[in-house]
């Protein structure tokens, strides 16, 4: 099933908030642990697949990916102000997705919930999807191309008991300097490629799974 997880409820539950949030404090790379995931360095990020990492692949990213990575975010910015620079990071994580694609073999990956997807190392389920865009967000980070934000711990949000459609979610996170808000960084609706949904982390997924938010542009 492409969103049910048990392990999170082990792992990472240290605060219950309204609505099941299941959060813990800390740096993202304590989220990788949790999940067996070498956390990026400046020239590699690990690529999770199969359903709750079941499958990592190791990927070098050369400075030609770095510089484009930078182009894409450049091109695309208005402005320089923290949304703008959402904006860019949707943009960026979405030409990740396509070139990691390539080079994992992740490139079929379908969109959102597919109970036929586990094990199999093409697909991607939210844990998947969450681990893998905090690793680029912490790669570009790293690098420099994010400056107007910090990289969070992932959390997982739901409402198991109003039915499957509300099982628990996960989400990479970005936090604005300036403010301390929260935003959801959610690739996991949208096929491979496509620019994932930023969106404020209170209004991210209160409803149910046919009502997250569109994809930025």
């Amino acid at each position: 099933m492409r969103h049910l997880l048990l392990v999170p409820f082990v792992l990472g539950a240290t605060t219950l908030l309204a609505g099941c949030v299941y959060e813990r404090k800390g740096p993202p790379r304590l989220h990788l642990a949790d999940w067996g995931v070498q956390q990026p360095s400046k020239q590699a990020v690990s690529v999770c697949s199969a359903y709750g990492c079941q499958k990592t692949t190791r990927v070098v990213i050369t400075s030609q990916d770095v510089k484009a990575i930078a182009d894409v975010m450049e091109k695309v910015k208005k402005d320089d102000s923290p949304y703008e620079e959402r904006r860019a990071v949707a943009y960026a994580i979405a030409w990740l997705e396509v070139e990691m694609g390539k080079r994992t073999g992740t490139s079929s990956d379908r969109p959102g919930m597919d109970y036929s997807g586990s094990g199999d190392p093409t697909q991607m389920d939210c844990v998947d999807e969450a681990t893998n865009t905090t690793s680029y967000l912490m790669f570009m980070y790293e690098r420099g191309l994010i400056k107007k934000h910090t990289v969070s711990i992932p959390i997982s949000k739901g409402r198991i008991w109003r039915g499957i459609k509300n099982w628990p979610h996960w989400t990479a996170i970005l936090k604005v300097n300036e403010t301390g808000v929260r935003y959801a960084v959610d690739s996991w609706p949208f096929v491979n490629g496509e620019n994932p949904a930023v969106v404020k982390l209170d209004e991210w997924y209160i409803r149910d799974l046919d009502n997250l938010a569109p994809s930025m542009t």
